[in-house]
């Protein structure tokens, strides 16, 4: 065994481990970036990619999760984890090798079938390696450290994935300047690039430890295993709540991309911009719901967060009515905002929420059944919309507002429905039941959503008090009645004071000690009484 286990962890190994985990998720956010989202669909889309085509790409990484049932039982079996992690995502990251030298392979007639079998082949051994990360990373992090440690780990992964995308979309543009007819090939080095990088973090992998896994007191047959997660009833709620919730999200979120290059026509750059603004943004809110979700509760986080992301979705069908308008930039910057916030807090807490209600030592049956659910989900819905998509793409649904008067006639249409709009009412209607089944989920230390949301207001407060150059903007939503009436005799006083200044000449008043003397009496008596009158209002 060439990565063997630990019975325990020093102080020191655990701390060079969690070090590892978090530049593991750095190289990772790398590949991500630079061979998903809108870089692969808009080399799909330069292939020849049909709608139906670009549903089947976005359901292949989560039905390629389904290979984690088998992949229970090598872990189960084998129980080293580390290794089986390494081997699996070393072979499914050097199928974006192959991916990349598509526009190169002359004598292959139909790309886009190579593309969708290396999609494929990708994601079902990236599934093996995923089941066996999860399980490892329960026993490896202190779950009261959970939420601040992986909203660390992805504040630093969003700053990566920033500026690769920045890099990756210069490159392009600039590579469509030089050589206009052969843009496929500026994707196919950004896709190498990633390549290199996730090979780079299997360095990382290599030198975190692994803790032994508990053994189990009695031998536990396999489809047992696979079926105790759905006999515990709070974990079911947990499943149901996760799954209608990833049918929701992705009937819409795979064809943002598309809907922002077909239906609004917006240039690279621009998507990309807007990709960014939405991670900078999610990457400013992490730290915050990571230190919320370990003093509450994930659900408390999510019961947020939700709502606000769905109500996201729904915006979208505002963007265009039917074509670009003068607010359709304005909204969809305000989109990616709220979706940046929304983001941060439902990626950290829908799966710390998994981790934190897994009973210790059965978290890979219990992770992989909830990831069975929420990637059948995940992987039918892109698929239902590229089935559908060319049906609604003709058809309207529309009501509009009319006002007519001796004077003027107007009206404008106030709800306009075609194409991608329709999926993004779906997920929207989809995406509020899960809302519902996130409050049937019970999970120790939540709280209700208002004490979450008052703490965060006072957070935002605090840190906009420290930009603030008027250190008194609190005192004027509760200022004490005793202070107003001190500050009235103390205006009269210096009122007083300023008069005598007049009628007198200044160097004499300064000289006078028998003036100061006695403006300093007159102030003293008038805190006195003050607070005399105070004390008896307290009394």
């Amino acid at each position: 065994m060439k990565f063997p286990v630990k019975d325990s962890l020093s102080e020191g190994e655990l701390k060079s481990g969690l070090k590892n985990v978090i530049m593991d998720g750095l190289t990772t956010q790398a590949i991500a970036t630079l061979t998903g989202g809108v870089f692969l669909v808009a080399f799909a889309l330069k292939l020849g990619a049909s709608n139906l085509t670009i549903g089947i790409l976005a359901a292949i990484p989560p039905l390629g999760q389904l290979i984690q049932l088998p992949a229970i039982y090598i872990v189960e079996k084998y129980r080293v984890r580390r290794e089986i992690c390494i081997l699996s995502t070393a072979v499914s990251r050097s199928f974006w090798l192959l991916i990349a030298m598509i526009p190169f392979l002359f004598f292959i007639k139909n790309p886009i079938n190579l593309l969708i079998i290396a999609l494929i082949l990708n994601g079902a051994f990236s599934a093996i390696g995923a089941c066996s990360w999860n399980s490892w990373m329960r026993d490896l992090v202190p779950v009261n450290q959970m939420g601040s440690f992986f909203g660390k780990r992805m504040i630093y992964a969003s700053i990566v994935g920033i500026l690769f995308s920045l890099a990756a979309g210069i490159f392009i543009d600039y590579w469509k300047q030089l050589h206009p007819g052969n843009e496929l090939y500026a994707y196919s080095y950004i896709f190498f690039i990633g390549f290199v990088a996730g090979m780079f973090g299997l360095y990382f992998l290599s030198k975190t430890p692994e803790p032994r896994m508990v053994v189990p007191e009695e031998k536990i047959n396999f489809s047992r295993l696979l079926l105790q997660p759905f006999k515990d009833s709070n974990f079911k709620n947990l499943i149901i709540f996760l799954g209608s919730w990833n049918f929701a999200v992705n009937l819409a979120a795979p064809f943002f991309t598309v809907y922002m290059l077909r239906r609004l026509n917006l240039d690279m750059s621009t998507i990309i911009i807007l990709m960014v603004l939405n991670q900078v943004i999610s990457m400013a809110f992490l730290h915050l719901w990571g230190k919320y979700s370990d003093r509450y509760s994930n659900k408390s986080i999510l019961s947020i967060n939700g709502p606000l992301f769905i109500v996201c979705i729904l915006a979208w069908t505002f963007t265009a009515r039917p074509e670009k308008y003068i607010f359709t930039m304005p909204l969809l910057v305000i989109i990616h905002i709220l979706m940046g916030i929304s983001t941060a807090g439902i990626t950290l807490s829908s799966g710390n929420i998994g981790l934190k209600l897994a009973p210790k030592g059965q978290a890979t049956s219990y992770l992989a059944a909830s990831s069975f659910v929420n990637s059948l989900a995940a992987g039918i819905a892109p698929v239902l919309g590229g089935l559908f998509a060319d049906f609604f793409e003709a058809s309207k649904l529309w009501a509009s507002v009319r006002w007519q008067s001796p004077v003027s006639t107007g009206g404008f249409d106030a709800l306009y429905f075609q194409s991608w709009d329709f999926f993004f009412l779906f997920a929207f209607l989809i995406g509020f039941y899960s809302i519902h089944r996130l409050a049937l989920v019970k999970e120790v230390g939540e709280v209700e959503e208002k004490i979450v949301i008052n703490e965060l207001i006072s957070e935002v407060r605090r840190d906009m008090r420290s930009f603030s150059t008027a250190s008194g903007l609190r005192s004027t939503i509760q200022f004490p009645f005793s202070v107003l009436r001190s500050t009235i005799e103390n205006v009269r006083v210096l009122n007083d004071f300023k008069s005598s200044l007049c009628s007198l000449n200044r160097r004499r008043v300064i000289k006078s000690t028998i003036f100061r003397s006695a403006f300093k009496k007159r102030l003293k008596s008038i805190s006195r009484r003050n607070y005399t009158t105070d004390l008896e209002n307290r009394t």
